[in-house]
């Protein structure tokens, strides 16, 4: 049973993380105003699109995190009252892939596309791709923090779980 309140914990505390997501979609749209309204230069007005495509991209992702972790959050106790034992090895394979990705992808991907995206800062002269460059190193920025510390949870919540495996075993 207390390996159900150590998920349940979990869950919640995803939630709340899924809610960087929005604020920082949130701040992104808010800077997309700023620039529509108060850009004069041809490079502040090409930031208006890429924060806005960011914006609503880090909004979609944090609702959609929300939405997935609540309904994970409860249906936790349903599946672990009809057979402990399957829901401790549902979850231990569920962590284990999303440490996987997290590690390939947030960890090793977006930092890679930082790199490339600041390389074109440097070596195109537009200001819509300095534009987009920028706004895409900010985006990821966010999400690479935001997914690092969900990441540390992860392979705490796993450890665990491993944990309440070997006692479910005994």
């Amino acid at each position: 049973m207390e390996i159900l309140k150590t998920s349940t914990q979990w869950a919640k505390d995803e939630v709340f993380s899924s809610v960087f997501f929005i604020l920082f979609g949130v701040l992104f749209i808010l800077a997309t105003i700023g620039f529509w309204q108060l850009g004069k230069t041809e490079v502040a007005r090409a930031f208006i699109y890429p924060t806005l495509v960011a914006g609503s991209l880090l909004l979609m992702a944090g609702i959609s995190f929300t939405m997935s972790n609540k309904k994970r959050l409860s249906d936790f106790e349903t599946e672990y009252n009809v057979n402990p034992s399957a829901f401790i090895k549902a979850e231990i394979a569920r962590t284990e892939k999303t440490m996987w990705e997290y590690k390939n992808i947030a960890m090793k991907v977006l930092p890679l596309i930082v790199v490339v995206a600041a390389l074109l800062i440097v070596f195109i002269d537009k200001p819509i791709w300095r534009a987009i460059s920028m706004t895409l190193i900010a985006m990821l920025l966010c999400m690479i923090s935001i997914d690092s510390l969900a990441l540390s949870r992860m392979k705490k919540y796993h450890k665990e779980l491993k944990q309440a495996e070997s006692q479910h075993q005994d």
